[in-house]
């Protein structure tokens, strides 16, 4: 039994041995390539942390559930991402109908 190596495919996206097959997917320059992630919450991650940056201590935003495009786990898990990345600290509560959000300090056990 012999096995017959396939064919590299090159960066031209043709085979380099025939240079007759095309390549599976279309190729783009690099340069032009999208950098950085902007997410499906993004807006609204960004919308809160502006918020948030002019809320007075002891206060908390009460986000309606009922405006949230995805789950509250989910809103949850990017604000999280987007605060560790700014070295923010906040804190949420939710209940059936909000989402409750604070900022906290460091020392804050909340």
């Amino acid at each position: 039994m012999t096995l017959k190596a396939k064919p590299a495919i090159s960066d031209a996206g043709k085979n380099s041995r025939t240079d007759k097959t095309p390549a599976h997917f279309k190729t783009m320059q690099q340069i032009n390539v999208p950098q950085g992630r902007k997410g499906k919450h993004q807006l609204i991650v960004a919308t809160i942390l502006s918020d948030l940056l002019k809320l007075q201590e002891g206060s908390a935003i009460k986000v309606p559930l009922v405006d949230l495009a995805e789950s509250k786990e989910k809103v949850r898990s990017a604000l999280n991402r987007a605060t560790r990345k700014a070295g923010r600290n906040v804190a949420t509560a939710s209940d059936e109908i909000f989402l409750y959000i604070w900022n906290t300090s460091e020392s804050d056990p909340a």
